[in-house]
């Protein structure tokens, strides 16, 4: 994996992963990808989430606001409603570059083989 990583210092590179590995944590959870998910086409309110998305509103809450620490959200406020939208493309194409893949995966297991499979959990 560090022939993908084109600096020259090794602090860069452990940097590398260290800001990888904290982007994969704020995005591993299911409850913050269905938050994407509910988000990539249009910014929209805690409430409109709410009706989206089976959870309480201060497990969204706690969710939005940890996205958007991390970056990955911006919020903006209409009166009393807080209105989220995608502030990083780049993580939403990642999730659905990869969640895309699993569905594959999921709906034909024979049409991707073992060696190439995001989940190996997957069984043909």
């Amino acid at each position: 994996m560090e022939q993908m990583i084109g600096t020259e210092s090794s602090v860069e590179k452990v940097r590398v992963f260290e800001l990888a590995a904290e982007l994969f944590g704020v995005l591993a959870t299911p409850m913050r990808l269905r938050i994407l998910s509910a988000l990539c086409d249009k910014e929209k309110s805690v409430s409109q989430l709410l009706q989206e998305i089976d959870t309480t509103q201060p497990n969204l809450s706690q969710h939005l606001n940890l996205l958007y620490r991390a970056g990955v959200l911006a919020k903006r406020k209409e009166g009393t409603q807080v209105i989220y939208r995608v502030q990083s493309e780049k993580a939403v194409t990642l999730c659905r570059t990869v969640c895309t893949q699993i569905a594959i995966e999921m709906d034909e297991p024979g049409s991707v083989p073992a060696s190439e499979r995001l989940s190996p959990r997957i069984v043909s």
